[in-house]
């Protein structure tokens, strides 16, 4: 054999025995991957929760990052597509749109940063792979208004940074393998760069998640599958650690409200849009996505003035506002069963904090303008702008992902929720809580109709939350419920029926008719829930006393009874109302309260509500 053939064949031999470098990921593999990560997360969120401390220990890291990872999952993750570039696209749109708090939008803007890198990519490099996790985490970190060290920030850059740019990888989990563990020894770091952490004893839930996610990945881009369960048997915490009373003190006694919203448009701007958030003194502000859709994450005083100025940049939607304090005592009071109610309950002031009753607001817009009902608008603001608007006000049912995103976080730290809604005569609002507990863990979710609305609905839910702090079960808690409802009553009184025919819930001629024979129409809330006419008063002289008298004849004898009167915006004249029915009714306790637009936009200003429950013994 000649020299130069002996060459080629030895140089064949030689390149057959040596492993050849990746060459590429491609989507499916990419795809599997992920979705490995995404269930890690979710698997691991009662942990996460427990070790939430910052930026506010209110224990709902875990569920919000899950809760990303689900939208994600059940979307972009959910079908094939033709490659990499493609997959990660979609991915980084679900998790913009289904992204909740702080974490979830800052792993929503890396995974978009990600994207955008890379294109339209079929397949991908491992080298090119790493300078794309580069540019997520810078997108990462542009997206928080005041980033700070020892945080998911800090994880996601130690990852992109230990992500070999390398050509020659020749084994793709021992690659990852070497970035993940270096990312873990920078999780470990975390409680170094915030004392808040090192304080608690825990690391930071955000990274912590963000590691999860890395796991799965490296597990399944390594050739193994990955166990659910195992990924779910993490050791357990102290949830006293996390949510002691230290923390939820240290807690921005301002900035309690974490509310968010998508914003879409054309040519979206995000430093635009965080220098305006920031003007506002906002806080935790993150603004993750693209040009033409962003999700808007900060920390507020006021939800509505977040939304107003998001508003002058796109069309607003999925508006929410969490209550950062109501979130922190029910974590640091976990164990009870949790109560919920909604905003058509008319509450005194303070008992939802004393009671640790959680309230999932109705929707409420002026026609093209949509705001949070007791959130972004205030009853005396709803009753100012009532007045001077040309257009009529619509409540809407809050949607079913408002209340799963309540009863989740409630159902990491308590063993059940009880919820107990407006009418379902009147109101699709029972049926969206029913949705969500369908789809969420609807075993240790109860729904209750309080066939009621306004004061008797709050009795109800006062009823039934100081039923939970006494340490009552489930099956107490329902079975007081079923004996207060047929005996929990509510009357409404209005002078004026401007309003129910403005908004077509009674024909014009009936107004004629009351206004000629002088008759102030009384209605009553009855067994199905429904408000129905009972009675009248004639004449205007003595009204108010008339109506407590009216009320009080009613009542059966020998009981003692709480009370809620209610005003649309007649607050002299709710106050007599309450005087006139302490002189005339054996009250054990009795509040006046702002009647919300729950009755208001029906109703109109001026109505007078009375609800009553009598006291057991």
């Amino acid at each position: 054999m000649r020299p130069n053939l002996v060459r080629k064949a030895t140089h064949r031999m030689t390149t057959a025995t040596l492993p050849r470098a990746v060459r590429s990921i491609r989507s499916p593999g990419l795809r599997r991957a992920l979705i490995a990560g995404a269930l890690r997360v979710i698997a691991g969120r009662d942990v996460l929760n427990r070790i939430n401390v910052f930026p506010v220990a209110d224990g709902d890291t875990g569920n919000n990052l899950a809760f990303t990872m689900g939208s994600v999952l059940s979307g972009a993750l959910s079908r094939r597509t033709a490659g990499v570039g493609e997959l990660l696209r979609r991915v980084g749109e679900e998790a913009v749109d289904g992204g909740r708090g702080n974490s979830g939008a800052i792993l929503a803007q890396f995974l978009t940063g990600v994207a955008g890198d890379l294109g339209d990519h079929i397949a991908v490099a491992p080298a090119r792979l790493a300078q794309a996790v580069r540019a997520g985490a810078r997108a990462a970190r542009e997206a928080v208004a005041e980033p700070r060290e020892g945080t998911m920030l800090s994880v996601i850059a130690a990852f992109a940074e230990s992500l070999e740019a390398r050509e020659d990888v020749l084994d793709l989990r021992a690659w990852f393998g070497a970035a993940l563990e270096r990312t873990r020894r920078a999780l470990a770091h975390t409680p170094e760069q915030l004392p808040v952490l090192q304080k608690a004893g825990v690391v930071d839930a955000g990274a912590q998640g963000f590691v999860h996610l890395l796991e799965g990945i490296g597990a399944v881009l390594g050739g193994e599958s990955v166990s659910v369960a195992a990924a779910a048997a993490m050791p357990e915490l102290d949830p006293l650690l996390a949510h002691g009373d230290d923390e939820l003190a240290d807690a921005d006694p301002t900035h309690r409200w974490c509310s968010e919203c998508l914003i879409s448009g054309h040519d979206l701007h995000p430093v635009a849009v965080r220098e305006a958030v920031q003007a506002l003194g906002a806080s935790c502000v993150v603004v993750a996505g693209s040009a033409t859709r962003m999700r808007l994450h900060a920390h507020v005083v006021a939800p509505q003035a977040l939304f107003e100025v998001a508003a002058r940049f796109g069309q607003v939607e999925s508006t929410k506002a969490d209550d950062m304090h109501a979130q922190a005592r029910s974590a640091a009071a976990a164990g009870g069963v949790a109560i919920v109610t909604d905003s058509s309950a008319d509450l005194p002031d303070g008992l939802a904090e004393t009671l640790h009753l959680h309230v999932v607001p109705l929707r409420l817009n002026f026609g093209d303008q949509d705001y949070l009902d007791k959130v972004g608008m205030t009853p005396a603001q709803f009753y100012a702008r009532l007045r001077g608007s040309a257009v009529l006000p619509r409540t809407s049912q809050p949607a079913p992902g408002d209340f799963r995103r309540q009863f989740d976080f409630l159902l990491a730290h308590h063993p059940a929720v009880v919820y107990i809604g407006v009418a379902r005569a009147v109101s699709g609002t029972i049926q969206s809580a029913e949705t969500a507990s369908q789809r969420g863990d609807a075993a240790r979710t109860f729904i209750v109709d309080s066939a009621n609305a306004a004061g008797g609905q709050a009795l109800l839910a006062i009823a039934a939350a100081e039923a939970a702090r006494a340490g009552a079960d489930v099956p107490t808690i329902l079975a007081r419920l079923e004996a207060l409802r047929p005996r929990t009553l509510t009357w409404a009184m209005t002078r004026d029926l401007t309003m129910p025919v403005r908004g077509g819930r009674l024909p014009a001629w009936s107004k004629t008719v009351v206004d000629l024979l002088g008759l102030v129409p009384i209605a009553r809330v009855k067994p199905s829930g429904r408000l129905g006419v009972v009675g009248g008063l004639f004449g205007r002289a003595r009204l108010v006393g008339r109506f407590a008298g009216y009320v009080a004849r009613r009542l059966p004898r020998g009981a003692r009874w709480r009370v809620i009167v209610g005003h649309c915006d007649a607050a002299e004249e709710g106050r007599q109302l309450l005087g006139a029915l302490r002189e005339r009714v054996p009250c054990a306790e009795a509040w006046l309260v702002e009647t919300g637009p729950a009755i208001g936009a029906h109703a109109g200003p001026g109505t007078l509500v009375v609800s009553t429950q009598p006291v057991e013994d």
